[in-house]
């Protein structure tokens, strides 16, 4: 029943972080020059457009998870390899700030409240959970992007080839971090300092 309830109140932290952080991707990306995620209906709000089965039963059982990538053309950035890198870095940049308001919103509310303090909670918890799965430097998540643009074009391309067992890459370390408290080691402890009494409401 517990947990039955967690997912339900977690719910709306789930669709927003993961909405916000897509239409990021999509936005830079837009703005960069970029218009293929546009075009193909992701530069929206509308969760729908966003959401990966996968990845959001993921999410709504372990607490990290993910959403369809943004397809991007990164030809069309004036910058390829920096057009890419600041198109990877917006989603979980997204989350971050996400995060930083919903802390600001539950010390200024300052209630006893137990459902509104478990739901500022849950949506602190996930973005900061979004955020860090998808900084991890494998492929196809941000942070394997994000390193991409920022290497030397001799080191780059070795670091692209990568990308061509990333299914052999990405499962394993999934399965990894579920059976393991690595990641939420990290969670925990960026978390911890936004706001020190969070377990007791988790």
């Amino acid at each position: 029943m517990d947990f039955l309830i967690s997912i339900i109140i977690s719910a709306p932290a789930i669709l927003i972080a993961l909405t916000v952080h897509e239409f990021s991707h999509a936005w830079v990306a837009y703005k960069l020059g970029d218009y293929t995620a546009k075009a193909e209906g992701r530069l929206s709000l509308n969760p729908l457009v966003h959401l990966d089965p996968i990845g959001t039963i993921v999410l709504f059982l372990f607490r990290f998870g993910w959403a369809k990538p943004v397809p991007i053309a990164e030809y069309n950035f004036a910058n390829p390899p920096l057009g890419t890198t600041l198109t990877s870095l917006a989603g979980p940049l997204s989350n971050f700030i996400l995060a930083i308001v919903g802390t600001m919103v539950f010390h200024l509310i300052d209630t006893d409240h137990l459902l509104i303090n478990s739901l500022v909670i849950y949506f602190v918890f996930i973005n900061i959970a979004l955020m860090c799965f998808n900084l991890l430097p494998i492929p196809p998540l941000d942070g394997h992007k994000i390193i991409r643009g920022l290497l030397p074009p001799q080191i780059r391309f070795y670091w692209e080839q990568m990308e061509i067992y990333s299914i052999y890459i990405f499962i394993p370390v999934v399965i990894f971090l579920i059976y393991t408290n690595v990641l939420f080691t990290v969670i925990d402890a960026i978390v911890v300092n936004l706001i020190p009494t969070y377990q007791f409401f988790l």
